[in-house]
């Protein structure tokens, strides 16, 4: 038995990060003594784009934890790696995904590489590189990549594409592969009455996540009005938009799609969102870039098929004609095709039945069995 200590987000905090953390620590609780260590605060607010990072949900996953990290109190973290140093574990996991964090990993980094028993530190890199930089440069964020990750001995990706891009950075460390474990505890919930009214005479297509430009909902809304030409759907585009819905109501309108698309602008409950997946009939995902996503895992740990677009690490979990449809970015005649195929082939019963097949190889399991492999390799 190992014992572990793991650095992130749960509950009450918000997010595929906080769900990740929360359902990581409860498998790995399964087999070994784990240690939750997550923040007393997560973000200031005038940085948070999103209206709250705050769970709302009725039912949140949750599981123990020790809320003693603040990202902008030195104090903190001195804090934190006392508290690490008296549970003494062999191995600490902390996440990576934006370069906000570099500062409390890098101190956090070094400090547990000079612990008296010497742990093994793991980063789990969600993503290497931030989908939209932001106020980085292109000089200030490998600067705070290699900063934040360099007391690593490990280090797990979602995709191939992201080792490509760590390797850059550290090409003697030992990277992994594992791909993104699926959300299926999402299922466990009481889903909630959706908010908004849907037509039931027709498949639903469910755009869903935080809405930001990377994610190419423009580009779905493009490819609409051919998909319309050939058969009838419905579109509910679900989530918070952290840059509002002004631009998309206006392009809704000059498509003249308003029938045929609902916009629901609030960070969804775990509730809320299962019962999104529950109705919808494929999740349509035309990301522009992307490493990996936990909305295609949300998608598939309630057997719903994908349509995404060949970007980054997706193409590496959506098998293309077996659990889903892969399209080239950036072109909504050939995402409209791919949901005309869709439906008009009836492939949603034979994609579903593929998907339950593929539950091992995106299992929690899995995961822990490629941390342990690394620590002692």
């Amino acid at each position: 038995m190992t014992r572990f200590c793991v650095i992130g987000p749960t509950y009450p905090y918000r997010g595929g990060i906080s769900h990740y953390t929360t359902l990581l620590a409860r498998h790995l609780r399964e087999e070994h003594e784990t240690l939750l260590i997550s923040f007393s605060r997560q973000y200031p607010a005038w940085l948070f784009p999103g209206r709250s990072d705050r769970d709302p949900s009725e039912r949140p996953l949750r599981t123990e934890a020790e809320y003693l990290l603040d990202p902008l109190n030195p104090l903190s973290w001195r804090r934190t790696l006392r508290r690490i140093r008296e549970w003494q574990p062999d191995v600490v996991v902390i996440p990576w995904w934006v370069p906000f964090w570099a500062p409390a990993w890098t101190v956090l980094g070094r400090g547990i590489k000079r612990l008296p028993n010497q742990p093994q530190l793991i980063f789990i890199c969600h993503n290497v590189l931030p989908h939209e930089p932001g106020r980085f440069s292109k000089i200030l964020l490998p600067m705070a990549l290699k900063m934040a990750l360099s007391a690593g001995d490990g280090f797990v990706v979602h995709s191939e594409a992201d080792k490509v891009i760590l390797n850059r950075f550290f090409p003697h460390r030992q990277i992994t592969v594992s791909p993104h474990p699926t959300y299926a505890a999402l299922g466990q919930v009481e889903m909630a009455e959706l908010p908004v009214d849907l037509p039931g005479d027709r498949p639903l297509l469910l755009f869903a996540g935080f809405v930001r430009p990377y994610k190419g909902l423009d580009i779905l809304l493009d490819a609409l009005p051919f998909v319309l030409a050939k058969c009838p759907v419905h579109l509910l585009a679900a989530g918070e938009f952290w840059e509002g819905t002004e631009a998309y109501k206006k392009q809704i309108e000059q498509l003249h799609l308003q029938p045929h698309v609902t916009l629901l602008d609030e960070y969804l409950p775990n509730e809320t969102l299962a019962a999104c997946l529950e109705r919808s009939d494929v999740v349509v995902l035309p990301y522009r870039s992307a490493t990996q996503s936990g909305i295609i895992q949300l998608a598939f740990g309630q057997g719903k098929p994908v349509i995404t677009t060949d970007v980054g690490g997706l193409a590496e979990v959506v098998e293309n004609g077996r659990t889903g449809l892969v399209v080239p970015p950036e072109d909504p005649q050939a995402l409209a095709e791919a949901i005309e195929r869709f439906i008009i082939d009836g492939l949603g019963d034979v994609f579903e039945a593929n998907i339950k097949q593929e539950n091992g190889r995106f299992s929690w399991q899995r995961l822990i069995a490629q941390l342990v492999m690394l620590t002692e390799s």
